[in-house]
């Protein structure tokens, strides 16, 4: 199997990124093979052309040099996912959020790249530990629309750290296992 988490963590360290270490850990231990991508230094979408650019009709990006058509083909070769972003104003990190925005515009019209794809979704808000659940929402209604399987939803902060690190762990090691999203234990 083939286990992809996405993250739309800008660093390299703090609760968000310990969580995308477990997250990796526990598909390595189910016997996956395992990438993290980070979108740090993806551009946002252009909407180029009349609106719609190369991405419509050869469901690639014109601008995608800068790394996106690389990470559409990770996306592409994945079975399973993982979505784990810090929470900013109660929305996912704005690197994941123009990730998936010129993904969309890539995949529209064709079989999508999560499509009957399981996918777990983290969120992970520092300060007030507000957002969570609008995050998870965010999250949600796209992995609805692309066809994704949601697997579990976690939110993870700086309160509950201890116990949800070893949920994630837990959760990606099933699904690497080959646990379907559904089915009783």
């Amino acid at each position: 199997m083939n286990y992809l988490i996405i993250s739309g963590n800008p660093k390299r360290d703090g609760l968000c990124y310990s969580v995308s270490e477990e997250a990796r850990r526990g598909a390595l231990d189910g016997g996956a093979e395992v990438e993290v991508l980070t979108l740090e230094k993806l551009d946002r979408c252009h909407v180029c052309g009349n609106g719609w650019g190369t991405c419509r009709e050869e469901h690639t990006c014109v601008f995608g040099d800068d790394g996106f058509n690389a990470a559409q083909g990770k996306v592409w070769k994945a079975d399973a996912f993982c979505f784990i972003t810090p929470v900013y104003w109660g929305e996912m990190a704005e690197s994941l959020k123009c990730f998936f925005d010129r993904l969309r515009r890539c995949e529209f019209g064709q079989s999508r790249a999560f499509s009957g794809k399981p996918v777990l979704l983290v969120a992970s808000p520092g300060g007030t530990g507000n957002g969570m659940l609008t995050c998870l929402e965010q999250m949600d209604r796209f992995s609805r629309h692309t066809g994704a399987i949601i697997f579990d939803y976690i939110g993870i902060n700086r309160w509950n750290s201890d116990y949800k690190r070893r949920a994630v762990y837990e959760a990606v090691k099933a699904m690497a296992t080959g646990r379907e999203a559904g089915k009783t234990i």
